[in-house]
Formats: C-alpha cells, sequence, structure tokens
C-alpha cells in the first residue's frame, strides 16, 4: 500500500532545522509503509485517486473557511476520493474532511486548545483498542462543531466536543498523534506570544506521558482492515 500525504503547511524553518520537515514526521507516524508527498498549497492535487490506496491530511496554518483555492481543490479531491481510497485526517485534515463531508468548523471562541490534552472514547471502532480515554497533543483554535451525518463521534473532551471521527471510509483527528513532547513543547515555544499565558503550563503537560504511539496503532490498524 502507498499513502499518499497531503502536505497542507510546513514548520518554521527554525523547527525544520531541529526536527526536520513535517513530511518526515508524518512519515515516522506511518512506520514502514510507502508514502508520496503532494504539496497541496503548492497545487500538488494527485492527478488520479488511484495513484495511492489511501492518503493523509496534514496539519496547516490555514483556516479551512480562508477562501484560497487550493482549499476548494483538496475538498474537491477529498469527495471524489470517499469510497475509492481511505482517507485520515489531522487537525487541519479533521476540519477539512469534516468541512468538505457536509460538516461545519468555525474559528472558536474558546481560543487556542494547546498541550496534551485527554480525551475520552465514547464509542469503539473496529480498529480500535479497549482504552477509554487518550492523552494526545492539541495544536489547533479552529474546531468542527458540527459534524458531517455519517460521521461518528470516538474521541471527545469538553473543550473539543467533535475531536474524533469515523466515518467509516475514512478517519480524523483534532489532535497531533505524530507530535513528539519534545517538538510539541517547542512549537508552542516559538509561538509564545500568540499563546501568552497558556504557554508555560502548556509546555510541561508534555512532561507526562502521551498515546501518540496507540494512535499510531490505530491508525494503521484502520489501514490494514
Amino acid at each position: 500500500m502507498t499513502i499518499g500525504i497531503l502536505l497542507c503547511g510546513e514548520f518554521p524553518a527554525t523547527l525544520q532545522a531541529e526536527f526536520g520537515p513535517y513530511s518526515s514526521m508524518i512519515r515516522r507516524l506511518l512506520g514502514s509503509r510507502r508514502a508520496t508527498v503532494f504539496d497541496v498549497q503548492s497545487g500538488q492535487i494527485p492527478g488520479s485517486i488511484s495513484s495511492c490506496e489511501a492518503y493523509l491530511v496534514t496539519g496547516s496554518s490555514a483556516g479551512v473557511y480562508e477562501r484560497l483555492p487550493w482549499i476548494d481543490d483538496l475538498m474537491a479531491f477529498l469527495r471524489n476520493a470517499r469510497g475509492h481510497a481511505k482517507l485520515i485526517g489531522i487537525c487541519f485534515g479533521h476540519q477539512v474532511m469534516a468541512h468538505a463531508f457536509g460538516g461545519s468548523v468555525i474559528k472558536s471562541p474558546k481560543g487556542w486548545g494547546i498541550g496534551l490534552h485527554r480525551y475520552e472514547l465514547p464509542t469503539r471502532s473496529y480498529w480500535m483498542d479497549d482504552a477509554t480515554s487518550i492523552a494526545a497533543p492539541a495544536s489547533h483554535q479552529d474546531q468542527v462543531v458540527a459534524a458531517p451525518s455519517d460521521a461518528r463521534v470516538i474521541a471527545r473532551s469538553a473543550f473539543t466536543p467533535f475531536a474524533g471521527l469515523d466515518y467509516g471510509d475514512a478517519i480524523s483527528f483534532q489532535f497531533h498523534p505524530e507530535f513528539s513532547p519534545a517538538f510539541a513543547a517547542a512549537l508552542i515555544e516559538a509561538n509564545r506570544d500568540r499563546h501568552r499565558d497558556l504557554a508555560t503550563s502548556a509546555i510541561r503537560s508534555h512532561a507526562q506521558p502521551d498515546d501518540c504511539a496507540r494512535v499510531g496503532g490505530w491508525i494503521s490498524r484502520f489501514l490494514d482492515h
């Protein structure tokens, strides 16, 4: 199986120098699977859905409601790919899939969600294990506020009620299973002026254990079955 990484953003150069490009982080999440990167922001939408058996949509600093041509092209591709390839969304990818499939996404009045967040798992899909909650890095201000009619909520919190969605042939997460604790903390530090009073406690939260490897296992089982 070849996974198409639909790259929707990149890290600042200072973070890339220490942690590498975003695509490398996604490759590590996918393990030994073959992957091809499409720089969606530069107009690199796959010419054919059959180019890959599955696609993963990454995070981005953009909002799905922004009037950017590449976002419209990406949503059209995702609608066409439904039922023909497995789809995975992370953060912005979670939001753009929800928006493309009939849900609603806004810049949340709750403000930024950063640091290690805990999510309860109200329902269990076949590719999940027996966990009742998970902890994973969050880094977002936009949120899904209404899920598409064919999506089940599989992860939620008081701050993020639609943190994980399962469409059957597609899955998505608001959180970042691809982030290491060191990178997540460095990203918050790099944006300390934006996050203000939240930054210090959010950085400290990443000293606690996370469930990113567990979520990586979920993604692997979803792709295999």
